[in-house]
């Protein structure tokens, strides 16, 4: 291990957080010392903005004492500095669709995840509890307060205040339900997503499994009965330390990737365009269907601008053959139109620069 990381760093969030849980993977993954700290609320709070410009969860504070944010950042930055067993594999067009889907599981299936915990009142009050005696310890109120604070909260910005009504939630669980089915099939024969070693596709479907899918109780017994695989890739994943890792990523795209993008084609990078014209249009909230399922009164996201300009920046870098491959794979699963359907991206001024050390620009606070 480098000598460079011997000292812990600090990692803010909580131990039922969705992108907490996924910056512990990689921490594990690499052997990263860390110490996880529950980010007390309010105390942190000016804190964290005077550092990096926007409370968010998690963050982490360097042993220099550097604070940094937003966990697909964060991790470029560490993978950057500690490029020893690295989580991208060799081959291009494969470390583009480790971007792609990384980027799907973080911004695609954050809502569902919390539809799960804060519709269903058994996992409300795990998570209301869990998190008014972690996060809220030291606020003066009731528990039952924080409990209800919490619910009204969670639900009114993520779930039903996100685009998820009584009239869709069926639609919304089965959209799981499919993602759930293609990952049993891939991960019932071998071990991680693009073979016998993890990558930054594993890493990024930690979030909405290993805190969320994995914890709550809901969709935990629904995988413990339809995608067992995925549960043990779970455990697997927490478990594994890439320096004594066996085994080798795959050769080519397999089969189960290619299911996933044509997923990710249907759904995801829709809502991404429509997102774009919303932001462009000033629309804060908007309605749209996608997939089949009616989504009322979403939330734009200019964050998700940036992430769509981010995806076209991973294309763009790939070396001559290996964009050819990746422009016929796109189309065939009917990723590549909506990833170019719009040429003028309204972004604002330097947006989103100053990562993974400053995000004042922005918008959704979610990382």
């Amino acid at each position: 291990m480098s000598d460079q990381i011997t000292t812990p760093l600090t990692l803010l969030g909580s131990n039922i957080s969705y992108f907490t849980g996924k910056m512990e993977n990689y921490l594990r993954l690499k052997q990263i010392p860390y110490r996880l700290e529950s980010m007390q609320f309010p105390a942190v709070r000016k804190v964290l903005e005077r550092e990096i410009g926007v409370m968010q969860m998690p963050a982490i504070i360097l042993p220099d004492g550097r604070y940094m944010t937003d966990s697909t950042k964060m991790i470029e930055w560490f993978e950057a500095r500690y490029p020893e067993h690295p989580i991208l594999p060799p081959d291009p067009l494969q470390q583009f669709l480790c971007h792609l889907l990384e980027d799907w599981a973080d911004e695609w299936w954050w809502r569902p995840a919390m539809h799960y915990r804060w519709h269903y009142a058994e996992g409300a009050r795990f998570a209301s509890y869990h998190l008014a005696t972690e996060l809220m310890v030291h606020h003066p109120l009731p528990v039952w307060v924080k409990r209800r604070l919490l619910q009204h909260r969670q639900r009114g910005g993520y779930t039903t205040g996100d685009g998820i009504t009584r009239a869709n939630f069926g639609a919304v669980e089965a959209d799981v339900a499919a993602l759930w089915q293609k990952l049993e099939a891939t991960l019932s024969q071998h071990p991680f997503l693009l073979g016998a070693r993890p990558s930054l596709a594993d890493v990024g479907f930690a979030g909405p499994f290993f805190r969320h899918f994995a914890l709550d109780p809901v969709p935990l017994e629904l995988l413990r009965q339809q995608a067992p695989a995925v549960l043990q890739w779970v455990t697997r994943l927490w478990n594994t330390r890439l320096d004594t890792a066996q085994g080798e990523w795959r050769t080519g795209i397999p089969s189960g990737i290619t299911a996933l993008l044509e997923h990710m084609g249907r759904g995801y990078l829709p809502y991404l365009s429509v997102n774009v014209e919303a932001v462009r249009s000033g629309n804060k909230r908007f309605s749209v269907e996608i997939d089949g399922i009616r989504y009322e009164g979403a939330r734009y996201s200019r964050y998700r601008v940036w992430c769509l300009q981010q995806l076209r920046g991973h294309f763009e870098a790939l070396p001559a053959d290996a964009k050819t491959d990746a422009e016929a794979l796109l189309k065939s699963t009917g990723c590549w139109e909506p990833l170019w359907r719009d040429s003028d991206l309204p972004l604002l001024a330097g947006q989103e620069q100053g990562l993974p050390f400053r995000a004042d620009t922005k918008m959704v606070g979610v990382h």
